[in-house]
Order: C-alpha cells, then sequence, then structure tokens
C-alpha cells in the first residue's frame, strides 16, 4: 500500500508542477546523408524536448517519443555529462528511474565489472544495441552474492559518455523484435556523429565525507577521480564524417570499511569501496554516401581497464592455522596482508554496414565483431601451500568472450489503411567462450618435497592452496567453447486510421546447443484527442543461456591423504554436475504485459506505463551441493574426489509488477530564462513464484539448492521504490541544475532474517552550475550528494570483521559527498 500511496502523491505532484520525462534530450543523430556537423550547443542550454525521434523499439522511420507504442526515454549525452560522474551506468541510473547500478565491494571481478539492472529484473535480461545491432557481453561471471549473481551482463562502462549524442531506453519486452535478452527491455546507445567542431574537458572531483560506521567515526578528504576527454568531428566528400573520441580516467580507491575488531588498538584493516581503476578509451564512428541511393557507416571502439580492488585482509592474529602464521612471519606478513584483485581488461567494439535501396525497400546490412578479454592477477598475498616459498604476486588466468552477428534487414511503406510499415529480416550469430589457466601457485600446490617453512608434523592437506583473495583458474578449468544462432523476423505497424496504431511483430531463432524458440508482440495506441492517448502491448520474449552460464568453471583443490579432493563450480553438464542431476540449460521464457496512458499539452507531457512480466524456467547458481551433507550425496561425490560442486539450473519463476510515471514541463521566460521541471518514478514489486527444490536425481534428504538469501535478492535486492525531481535552468551563458532522487529501503539478506541487512529509505540531493558558450570556454561546478547520506550502516552483529560498513546493495552506493569541476573547450 506504501507504493501504492506513493503513485498517487506522485501524480498530483507531477500535476501540480507539470513535469517530464527525464533530463535533457538531443534532437535525433546525423545522419551519413545529412551534410551538417552535429549541434554544438550552448553549455548551459538544455536541449528541446518533446519532438525526438525514436528508432528504438520501432522500424517506422519518424516516429517520436510520445507517439511510440511503447515507453522509451531518450535521454542526451549532455544530461549524462551533467553530473559528477563519467561511469556511463551510473550516469544513466541518475537520470533513469527503471535503472539500478549498485557497487558491489569485496566481491572479486564484480568490483570492476559492475552490472546494471532495468525494472529490477537480471542484468542479462536486458539487451544493449550499439546504433540498433547487438553489444556483446563481458566474459565476466558473477558468481559472488550480488545483484545479478549468475549473470554475463554487457559492461556498459566500456562506452564513454563523451562518445554517445543521446541513449534510448525501451521499456518493453521486446524479443520478438530484436531477439534473446530483451524480457526487461532495450538499451540502445546511440553514438556521435559530427562533420566539424570538437572539443576537450577534463572533470576532477573529491570526497569530503563523514565515516560514521558502527565502531568508529572518520572524515575522509581525498580519494580524487580525473577524466580527460576529447572529440573531433571531420567532414569528407559531400557528406562524409569521421567522429574521433577519446577518454582517459584515472581515480583513486575508496574505502569505507568499519574499525576492525580483532586487532589491538583497533584500527581500519580492509579496503572497501570503489576499486583503483587506470582506463583509457578510444572510438571512432564515420559514415559517407557511395551512391545517391547507397550509404556506408562503421564504427571502432577499444578500452584497456586496469582495476585494482581488496579482498577480505588475512589478520595474522585470527589466523588459526600454525602452518599459516609460520608462512606469514617467514614471508615478511607477519601482521598479516590485504590481497589486492587486480583485473585487466581489454574491450573491442566493431561494425561495418551498408544502406540503400532495393525494389522500393531500405534495405540495411550490417556486420559486427565484439571481444572482451579479463586477466586476472591477485596480488600482495600468498599461497600458505608453498610455505616461504610463496610467491606474493600471481597470474591467476585469464577468461574471453566473443561475438560475431551479421544481420540484413528490409523496411518498407505501404499505402495500407494510412500507412503500413513492414520490416523483415535474418541474423546470424557466433559466439565463442575461453578459460585460460592461471600459473600453478594462483591454484594449486607445489610438487612433492619443495614446500618450505611449513612446521614440522604439520600435514600439507591441512594447508589451503591457492592464492589468498581470490585463487586462480587451475588447468582442469580450461575450456574453449561456441554456438551459433540464426533468425528470422517479421515487424509490422499499421496506422490503421488517424487515431489508431496497430503492431504485430514475431521471431524465430535456432541455437546450436539448445534448439529453437519463437516469440510473439502485439501493440496498440489509440488517440482519443490531440493531448490523450491509451497504449498497451502484449508479448513473449526469451533469454538464452549464455556460454558463461553453461561452461564457467572454477574450482580449488585440497590434498587429503595423497588424493586431489574438489570444490567449486562445475558447468551443468559436466560428469559431476550430472551425477548430481544437472541437465543441460535451456531458454528462460517470459510474459510481458503494459498498458499506459500519455497526456500532453504546450509544454507539458506525462507518461504513466503498468507492467507485469512473468519469467519462468529462470537460471539460477545453486547454492553448494556439499558430500558433508548426507551418505548418498558423499556417495555420488566420491568417485570424482569431489567434496561440494554447485551448477546452474533452470526452474525458478518470478513475477514482476510495476508502474513508470515520467512528466516533464517546460516553461520560457523572456526575462528569466528557460525552466525545465522533472519528475519521473519507478514503483516495482518483484516476486518468486516458483523455486526448485531437486535435480533430476532423487536425493533425500534434499539439499537446499536455492537459499532465502538468493530469493530475497530476486525480490529485495533493488529498490521497489525510485522517484527523481530535476530543475533545470538556463539563461544565455549560464545554467543550473538541481536533482533530488528518493531510493526505498533494499534488503541485502543473510543466510537468516537476524542477518539481513537494510540500506533503508533515502534522498540523494545533486548540485550543479554552470557557464559557457557554444564555441569556447565551459565551466561546471558541482556536487554529489549535497547532505552526504550513506545508506544504513552494518550493525557490528553482522560485520565480525569490521570490513563491511555498509552493504554493498545499496543502489546509489556508500561514498558520501563528492565535489566535482568540469573545465572544458569547444570549438
Amino acid at each position: 500500500m506504501h507504493q501504492f500511496r506513493l503513485v498517487a502523491l506522485l501524480g498530483v505532484s507531477l500535476s501540480a508542477l507539470s513535469g517530464q520525462i527525464a533530463h535533457a534530450q538531443t534532437a535525433a543523430p546525423v545522419s551519413v546523408q545529412e551534410n551538417e556537423a552535429a549541434p554544438v550547443t550552448d553549455a548551459a542550454t538544455v536541449a528541446d524536448e518533446g519532438n525526438e525521434i525514436v528508432v528504438t523499439g520501432t522500424r517506422t522511420a519518424g516516429r517520436t517519443r510520445l507517439d511510440s507504442v511503447s515507453p522509451v526515454d531518450v535521454l542526451s549525452g549532455a544530461s549524462l555529462q551533467r553530473q559528477g560522474t563519467t561511469e556511463l551506468a551510473a550516469a544513466l541510473s541518475t537520470v533513469a528511474p527503471s535503472i539500478d547500478f549498485p557497487r558491489p565491494s569485496a566481491n572479486d571481478g564484480t568490483d570492476s565489472i559492475r552490472p546494471a539492472t532495468l525494472r529490477g529484473l537480471s542484468p542479462d535480461q536486458t539487451l544493449v544495441l550499439i546504433n540498433g545491432i547487438r553489444g556483446h557481453s563481458s566474459a565476466l561471471l558473477n558468481t559472488n552474492g550480488v545483484v545479478g549473481r549468475g549473470s554475463a551482463a554487457v559492461d556498459l562502462n566500456t562506452i564513454p559518455t563523451v562518445a554517445l549524442d543521446r541513449i534510448e531506453v525501451l521499456r518493453d519486452g521486446a524479443s520478438a523484435q530484436y531477439g534473446s535478452d530483451a524480457i526487461a527491455g532495450v538499451v540502445n546507445l546511440r553514438l556521435r556523429e559530427a562533420r566539424s567542431g570538437g572539443g576537450a574537458q577534463v572533470n576532477y572531483g573529491f570526497y569530503d565525507t563523514q565515516v560514521d560506521t558502527a565502531r568508529g567515526s572518520r572524515h575522509v578528504t581525498g580519494e580524487n577521480a580525473v577524466t580527460v576527454s576529447a572529440w573531433q568531428g571531420l567532414g569528407f566528400g559531400s557528406d562524409g564524417f569521421l567522429t574521433i573520441t577519446g577518454e582517459y580516467l584515472k581515480r583513486q580507491p575508496t574505502n569505507r570499511a568499519d574499525f576492525d575488531p580483532r586487532v589491538n588498538p583497533t584500527r581500519v584493516t580492509g579496503r572497501y569501496g570503489d576499486p583503483e581503476v587506470e582506463q583509457g578509451t578510444g572510438f571512432l564512428n564515420a559514415g559517407t554516401s557511395l551512391t545517391d541511393t547507397w550509404s556506408v557507416y562503421g564504427w571502432l571502439g577499444y578500452q584497456e581497464r586496469d582495476s585494482k580492488s581488496a579482498a577480505f585482509p588475512r589478520v595474522a592474529a585470527t589466523t588459526a592455522s600454525a602452518a599459516q602464521l609460520a608462512v606469514l612471519a617467514r614471508a615478511g606478513y607477519a601482521g598479516g596482508f590485504l590481497p589486492i584483485i587486480n583485473t585487466k581488461t581489454r574491450d573491442l567494439n566493431s561494425a561495418i554496414g551498408v544502406r540503400g535501396q532495393v525494389g522500393g525497400f531500405d534495405v540495411d546490412l550490417s556486420g559486427s565483431y565484439g571481444r572482451n578479454r579479463i586477466g586476472f592477477r591477485t596480488l600482495g598475498s600468498a599461497n600458505y601451500a608453498f610455505g616461504t616459498a610463496t610467491p606474493r604476486d600471481f597470474d591467476d588466468g585469464a577468461l574471453t568472450y566473443d561475438q560475431y552477428v551479421v544481420g540484413l534487414d528490409f523496411t518498407r511503406r505501404f499505402d495500407v489503411f494510412q500507412s503500413l510499415n513492414v520490416a523483415f529480416g535474418v541474423e546470424g550469430r557466433r559466439e565463442g567462450y575461453k578459460i585460460e589457466a592461471g600459473e600453478l601457485a594462483s591454484y594449486g600446490t607445489p610438487p612433492e618435497g619443495t614446500v618450505t617453512g611449513i612446521p614440522a608434523g604439520t600435514a600439507v592437506s591441512l594447508v589451503s592452496p591457492g592464492a589468498q583473495g581470490f585463487g586462480g583458474f587451475s588447468l582442469g578449468n580450461e575450456i574453449k567453447r561456441s554456438r551459433r544462432n540464426g533468425s528470422i523476423y517479421a515487424d509490422l505497424e499499421a496506422q490503421v486510421t488517424t487515431r489508431l496504431l496497430v503492431g504485430v511483430a514475431g521471431r524465430a531463432e535456432d541455437y546450436s546447443d539448445f534448439g529453437s524458440t519463437a516469440t510473439g508482440k502485439l501493440s496498440a495506441r489509440y488517440e482519443f484527442a490531440d493531448w490523450f492517448a491509451l497504449r498497451a502491448t502484449a508479448s513473449t520474449g526469451f533469454r538464452a543461456p549464455s556460454l558463461q552460464q553453461q561452461y564457467f568453471t572454477q574450482t580449488a583443490q585440497v590434498v587429503q591423504n595423497g588424493v586431489p579432493i574438489e570444490t567449486g563450480t562445475f558447468p551443468s553438464v559436466s560428469p559431476v554436475a550430472q551425477a548430481l542431476g544437472g541437465l543441460e540449460l535451456d531458454a528462460e521464457k517470459s510474459t510481458n504485459l503494459s498498458a499506459g496512458t500519455v497526456i500532453r499539452a504546450g509544454g507539458f507531457d506525462l507518461t504513466v506505463d503498468a507492467y507485469r512480466i512473468h519469467i519462468r524456467n529462470q537460471i539460477g547458481l545453486s547454492e553448494n551441493i556439499q558430500a558433508s551433507f548426507s551418505p548418498q550425496v558423499a556417495a555420488i561425490l566420491a568417485p570424482f574426489n569431489v567434496s561440494a560442486a554447485r551448477f546452474f539450473i533452470n526452474g525458478l519463476a518470478s513475477t514482476t509488477k510495476g508502474i513508470d510515471v515520467v512528466g516533464h514541463y517546460r516553461l520560457r521566460t523572456a526575462t528569466a530564462g528557460s525552466f525545465d521541471l522533472t519528475v519521473a518514478g519507478n514503483l516495482n514489486d518483484a516476486k518468486v513464484t516458483r523455486v526448485p527444490v531437486n535435480t533430476a536425481v532423487a536425493l533425500s534428504p534434499t539439499p537446499t539448492l536455492f537459499a532465502r538469501s538468493r530469493i530475497l535478492t530476486l525480490e529485495d535486492g533493488t529498490p521497489q521504490t525510485k522517484v527523481t525531481g530535476t530543475i533545470d535552468w538556463s539563461l544565455d551563458r549560464i545554467g543550473a541544475l538541481a536533482r533530488v532522487t528518493y531510493y526505498g529501503n533494499v534488503n541485502q539478506p543473510g543466510t537468516v532474517a537476524t542477518a539481513d541487512v537494510f540500506t533503508g529509505r533515502h534522498a540523494i540531493t545533486d548540485l550543479e552550475v554552470r557557464y559557457g558558450e557554444a564555441k569556447g570556454a565551459q565551466i561546471g561546478l558541482g556536487v554529489s550528494n549535497l547532505f552526504d547520506v550513506y545508506p544504513d550502516r552494518i550493525i557490528t552483529a553482522n560485520n565480525s570483521t569490521g570490513v563491511l560498513g555498509f552493504p554493498y546493495y545499496s543502489p546509489f552506493g556508500f561514498n558520501g559527498r563528492y565535489l566535482y569541476v568540469r573545465a572544458g573547450f569547444n570549438w
């Protein structure tokens, strides 16, 4: 009831305020057929809104955001850059209430490659496009206890905001239009296109915050970040363009760990917060006409990211094993050590295509290739099994994912009804996934007789092998797999009468690994008057199991009585998993229903859209099934020398219901300037309706496959309520922005109810003032989280190590007040 009272309050506020969808929007990107450069606007100006042409969710040319059948947010590049962060995912979550971007810490590689969610669903249930072409996912599979556990999603932060003209967010199921993953919706990143002009910019910011944890307080000033970016538009021929973009980011780590009660005197021993990052990104986007009717286009983007996050500290005073204590003392870690997890990411985005006309049809033939490679290292750590000969730094191996996509699309408008737009096409995709092993010391034990520094009489089996903090991938974990899929679709959109718009779409896909699937979508929009319309959609969707979910393997070994015993994550079709009942993974399926209204009058527009998303056969990562659970499990695992195993399973089901409300009012005055008032909110309620309790093998008693913490993460891991209110004012060369975002309570669940950690309900206030000219110097001064708000701190009962100062499920992070300056020059 609390959420629905907020809906009513939000509606009243919108009507009184007259507010719209978020956040400064720009006109459609320049076509390769046009001669003009992309506009360089005054730094104080907010681009005109209300008549934006969208290309996401419709294949009919000229459709505007408010005329579309499905809800589409159009977010300009300027609105993404006018805030403290230069991370795309963080900036997007600030201006789009339906998008959440938690900042996990102390969770291995997920600290560096953080997933975003749409409408509270899994990160891999949102399709990401670049200029309308499918983007590739990260090689990382999130296997820790975080939001998005078990998913391998697109890393939005591989695309710099300065390279973007705008982003279109389709808040509707769209598998029938775009294929796998579009269960929650679609995020379409539209690259900047320009024949001339350019700009350079430096962003510098630092934290000034009071950190009040459960065991103490401290003031932090510093932990700075600097971003240097530039872009240049170049013209050639009659209409050719080449837009070059570059960005460099250097960010110091943050630390919001609590005081460690295990050491005397108590002090902060952990590092809990954002990782240290050094990152460079370059993008090229180009296009030109070939003939009067044919043109060519393409882009190339590359990023290298070096990220360092921390594992839990190894405190000597609490080390249980005498062998481990000896290693610490003799290897120079007498007081313990803090393992650093170093991920080095190389990401490639590329595409090339031609557009033209054949037989009255607009034709688009494209091919793209994307690749993501993540190399892992553990620094400043130890492998206890190696004794005093342990290395300090370890090469842990690497993960690689790549994707080829070829698409051929046809579109034509016919004079049927008032108009009929017919689109159809085919797409082929090849995906590859590879795991490379690390060095022996990162995961294993030394050769027989080479262990040094372990006290006499201590069995090597008592010393856990592998680098502390993050164990490497072993030779047995190495894998290389690929698959192919082909699809065909048809998409019809008819303006039946002046008032009635109807759409029908269907898609069939065939995968080389799990088989075929088909999806469909019906949509309609009826305009009762120029100022009022209703719209609705009904669709089915699917998400193919990722190669990462099918084949990810990471195990650790302990030698017992001379026999290596494994534990870890296994593919569902591995002999170990099959013995426990593992099966080949199948596609997730969804049924999406939505209904909404569009109201507009003068400078005011309001959209309200309700939705229901039912997902069945959902994939989840099981808990560890341990040999110690029962004699039956022990007997099953014994032939494989495995003590515990987990793997992915189909069978979860969930229903998500919610309402998106977006309102905006633009007020122009002759003397006081322009005012843009925005209120946007998302109310979201997810319930898990089915949980598998058995694998294909009957086990008695039955081990828990999905713990309460996994279920509650799906239900309560993202805010059920998020409301953003923004005032953006501009007058000539000056401007100012004020934004308040309210976040509902989020549960970071524990194994039992008493271990649950709640973020609380909080409002975050951001302010910025700016000055600039369309061509000339520009400067902005701002503060994110003006009032230094934190999520509710973690109580001492749930924080025995003192590392976890605040819940990492927090939808707005836990870093506190951030001050920044942005200076640049446009030409």
